[in-house]
């Protein structure tokens, strides 16, 4: 899976956060001394985050060997080791917590969606994304949301339309705001209407949008959304979203809709728990 664009920027933004000016702790450690360590988890979890901690060592000392006993997406278990590390003990050292913090943060995020992904099972519906992201994060969090098997709603304000209470108001109706997109930018994107109630949804459905969002329907609201937007003669898209639950999401997701989304798998992400493990080794072992 091809991984976002800036993480060479991401990886230089957060390595700058951390050493700054330099490694105080690793300075104490002679230069010439080497290191071997291993990454483990403690619980089980998808993997990711493989190419931006790969990154962050090879940003520090490209010398540093990695040897992934995982790949990208592989579900692991409790204690089981993901990575060993050969090399410099400064660079070991100093690149920790910057590896583990994407691999963590990743991992979880993932992990979080493949957890919901699982109440999908036979049905067509698919799992999105939103906005609610760590900010700075947004493309790699996002990226780990397809890792964990979900899909991405709109990157950010740029590449989507989603037209909103405020939006509704701001702009007179419906109507006047699906109008007013496709005069501008909807030509070229998809056009979508958040909606309180079926009138509304009649209205973007009249209007001729192409999304509506289902905002906090009650299950039968959304059965019947559903059976209303299938008789339209332009059906639109439909997405549910509020209120989503693990104990509700496999009904919402048999009720027809094409599309769930869920901000707490960005939002309320877990970190994995991980732990790297570090100990010496002479240099006629380490190159042998």
């Amino acid at each position: 899976m091809p991984v976002p664009a800036d993480l060479p920027q991401l990886v230089a933004r957060a390595l700058a956060e951390d050493i700054g000016s330099g490694d105080l702790t690793a300075a104490l450690i002679p230069a010439e001394r080497l290191g071997v360590a291993s990454v483990i988890t403690r619980e089980t979890a998808i993997v990711c985050g493989i190419p931006y901690a790969a990154a962050v060592f090879a940003a520090i000392d490209a010398r540093v060997r990695l040897d992934w006993h995982v790949a990208e997406g592989d579900a692991v278990t409790a204690n089981q080791s993901l990575l060993s590390l050969q090399g410099s003990a400064r660079a070991l050292l100093t690149g920790e917590r910057t590896a583990l913090n994407f691999l963590q943060t990743l991992s979880g995020t993932a992990t979080a969606v493949h957890s919901y992904v699982a109440f999908f099972e036979g049905t067509q519906c698919r799992l999105l994304d939103t906005r609610k992201t760590i900010p700075g994060l947004r493309t790699a969090q996002k990226y780990a949301v397809r890792v964990g098997g979900g899909h991405n709603h709109r990157m950010g304000l740029f590449d989507g339309i989603l037209i909103k209470e405020n939006h509704i108001m701001a702009a007179g109706s419906i109507a006047a705001a699906v109008a007013a997109a496709r005069h501008g930018a909807g030509r070229n994107v998809a056009v979508e209407v958040e909606v309180e109630n079926l009138d509304e949804l009649s209205q973007a459905i009249a209007a001729g949008a192409d999304i509506a969002m289902l905002d906090e329907f009650p299950l039968p609201a959304m059965r019947e959304a559903v059976a209303v937007n299938a008789a339209a003669p332009q059906p639109l898209k439909l997405e549910a979203s509020g209120g989503i639950t693990d104990a509700n999401i496999r009904e919402i997701a048999r009720t027809g809709v094409d599309f769930i989304s869920v901000g707490s798998i960005t939002k309320h992400v877990r970190a994995l728990d991980l732990s790297m493990r570090f100990d010496l080794q002479d240099s006629q072992a380490l190159h042998a």
